[in-house]
């Protein structure tokens, strides 16, 4: 059972406070209404079907190596854009095809020595990437950790989260500190927690719901505040920036991490995606339709704002190792 203090309620309970009292940032619940009324049928059963997460860009083993492949992966994932033509997909497929060559190479007693040019090279990278090192130094976090706390094995940190995405997030939290997505804003702590999230978002895809990946409280998980996200939803309307902050994300300025601006944009980006959540359920009441919770819904808008990347307006700029 998830606990009052689990870390993912401090999430939804910071996003609803930020939108709140936001000064750049809000949300649009009527261009929401719209939205939820405009996703076909076709497209909502897809996006509650297993066939929605990714299994073609990710390595799938149905087992263990999964797993920590997962954690690999999502221990890493943030900040390309400062070196064009770098994405996620490179990082997700170089990871896959590393394994494919040698399933030992992400062994926690490699990655607790991992260089930053050895993982350039695990990538098979032409140049470094953004924050290697960094990235590096959170790989042997992992590696150290899972060594220290969970054997090498990181199915006993499945086995220890009893079936509760919740509590997976507060887990993975509690023993790599690097996932402590976390910030300051007008004296109040809130949180964010998106790698830990999408982490517990990806294994659940991964199993589809099954063996290591059943949660049974999958849907309380928030969308991933990252920067695409925000892209798609501002397209439609449904996050809407004045006009100081829009000029600033359109010119391609960068806002600083933990700035208000900043932490305005990835908290209403959550409570947006909650607002188009329950006006899913609204049409439901009216047509039946299934409604995806919120990995689901983020896996829909990031898609589409990947799939849009190359003519999209630009995304708002941030050097951080949370997204």
């Amino acid at each position: 059972m998830a606990r009052s203090t689990d870390l993912i309620t401090r999430v939804r309970e910071s996003a609803a406070f930020v939108s709140g009292v936001a000064s750049d940032v809000h949300v649009n619940p009527e261009e929401a209404w719209q939205a939820a009324h405009g996703i076909s049928s076709q497209q909502l059963e897809h996006l509650t079907s297993p066939r929605a997460f990714d299994s073609e860009t990710h390595f799938t083993d149905n087992g263990p190596l999964t797993i920590l492949y997962l954690l690999c992966v999502d221990s890493i994932n943030f900040c390309f854009w400062p070196q064009r033509g770098l994405e996620y997909e490179h990082l997700a497929r170089g990871l896959k095809e590393a394994l494919l060559r040698d399933q030992h190479t992400l062994d926690a007693d490699r990655l607790a020595y991992i260089t930053g040019s050895q993982l350039q090279e695990l990538l098979s990278l032409p140049s470094p990437m953004p924050e290697q090192d960094k990235r590096a130094s959170l790989l042997r976090e992992l590696g150290q950790q899972l060594l220290t706390c969970f054997n090498g094995q990181p199915e006993k940190l499945i086995a220890r989260a009893e079936g509760s995405a919740v509590r997976l997030v507060d887990l993975i939290v509690e023993h790599f500190p690097g996932f402590r997505d976390c910030t300051v804003y007008r004296g109040r702590e809130v949180w964010f927690l998106k790698r830990a999230q999408i982490f517990v978002g990806d294994v659940w895809g991964a199993f589809q719901g099954e063996g290591l990946g059943r949660f049974d409280d999958i849907s309380q998980l928030t969308m991933f505040a990252d920067y695409r996200v925000p892209v798609v939803l501002r397209q439609m309307g449904i996050l809407v920036y004045s006009s100081q902050l829009a000029q600033k994300v359109d010119a391609r300025e960068e806002l600083a991490a933990g700035s208000e601006a900043e932490i305005e944009i990835r908290a209403c980006t959550i409570e947006a995606v909650e607002v188009l959540k329950r006006a899913l359920q609204e049409r439901s009441s009216r047509d039946g339709c299934p409604v995806p919770h919120n990995v689901q819904l983020d896996w829909f808008l990031w898609e589409r704002g990947e799939r849009e990347r190359d003519t999209a307006p630009p995304h708002h700029r941030t050097r951080t190792t949370f997204y």
